[in-house]
């Protein structure tokens, strides 16, 4: 079946199977591959993304259900050539080893702080509880998404 799935601002046409996930839509038909597929069962937050501006698990829920959404990647947070100020503080901070959940790291904190997100750092860890790093970069992540809590 054909949908029409607003990601980063732009509509995109996709032909997708009913079951398909958000996870796999972004990936493999939109081609956004930022968006990363760690556990596929929404245990360690890789996935997550922003839907009308709330961050979700992108494994956890099916692309069609979100045809009428606004749906934002890591691929969408920078604008005019200008990172997005998480990302940044994500350089900054060091606030990334390999790499691999930092994308869900990010977009995760983008959400927190959108919800009216902690500034210390006890709220912050617990409210990220949900992304994994198997690097261990937990200090420097929660000093980014402090910084840039502190400018907003």
């Amino acid at each position: 079946m054909r949908y029409s799935l607003r990601i980063n601002g732009s509509e995109r046409e996709v032909e997708l199977v009913p079951e398909t996930t958000l996870l796999d839509a972004l990936r493999e038909h939109a081609g956004l591959t930022g968006t990363k597929k760690g556990c596929d069962r929404g245990q360690c937050g890789a996935c997550t993304v922003l839907v009308n501006g709330r961050r979700i698990l992108s494994c956890l829920t099916l692309a069609m259900m979100h045809s009428d959404d606004d749906v934002t990647t890591i691929e969408g947070l920078a604008a005019d050539g200008e990172l997005h100020p998480m990302q940044q503080a994500f350089i900054t901070h060091d606030a990334l080893q390999c790499g691999f959940c930092t994308s869900g790291q990010i977009m995760s904190a983008v959400g927190l702080l959108a919800e009216g997100g902690p500034r210390d750092p006890d709220t912050i860890r617990e409210r990220m509880s949900g992304n994994i790093c198997r690097c261990g970069a937990y200090p420097n992540i929660v000093d980014a998404i402090a910084a840039v809590a502190e400018r907003s």
